[in-house]
């Protein structure tokens, strides 16, 4: 069995990583913190667009992280984790604030974020490959339009600009893809989606 000391923090995995987060490693723990910091801050901005409760929201998950070391057992992929986690935290200030029920509407159940089903749908890997899958059938200008919205993160009059094309253009082909996206994933599937997306 090699020795995880002896390697450079960066080149392990995240499971190597945890290995040595809960044997009280801070190198290990300051690496996991590197490679999540940012994505979890931008996945928590999107959900509550307001700058200090989403860096509120990450640094309290990571504190937790740390603290409970010792006795941390990872079920699934650390991304998939952390992100829970995040989202857990987020539910938590939705509900503080009264307004989970724009986001969920009729469908207030799935809001069980232990129940087994809302686990597997919220883990990284499972909904991205059933979403990527979606959006690959979309009409090429579409996804173009879609892709440049949920990953590079263009505003409106940035896309209209870049594909030289109307807003309103965009914001339609935005609808549209959403309301194919519901269609085809199924109503349970989209309200995890769009917590989680």
């Amino acid at each position: 069995m090699r020795n995880l000391h002896l390697a450079p923090v960066s080149t392990l995995s995240d499971h190597d990583l945890i290995s040595l987060v809960r044997q009280g490693s801070e190198a290990a723990f300051k690496e996991v913190y590197l490679r999540y910091d940012s994505l979890l801050y931008i996945y928590a901005y999107k959900k509550l667009q307001n700058k200090a409760e989403a860096q509120d929201v990450v640094q309290e998950v990571f504190i937790t992280l740390w603290n409970s070391r010792e006795t941390f057992i990872l079920k699934s992929t650390l991304s998939g984790f952390l992100y829970k986690s995040v989202l857990n935290k987020v539910f938590n200030i939705f509900k503080h604030q009264h307004i989970i029920q724009q986001y969920i509407s009729s469908g207030e159940h799935f809001i069980e974020t232990d129940s087994a089903e809302t686990d597997y749908l919220v883990r990284e890997k499972d909904i991205a490959a059933l979403i990527e899958k979606e959006i690959a059938a979309m009409p090429p200008r579409m996804r173009e339009i879609y892709e440049l919205k949920r990953k590079e993160f263009l505003s409106t009059k940035e896309i209209a600009a870049r594909l030289q094309i109307s807003e309103m253009t965009v914001s339609t082909q935005m609808k549209r893809a959403l309301k194919l996206l519901k269609l085809k994933l199924g109503v349970v599937i989209y309200i995890v989606y769009v917590l989680h997306g």
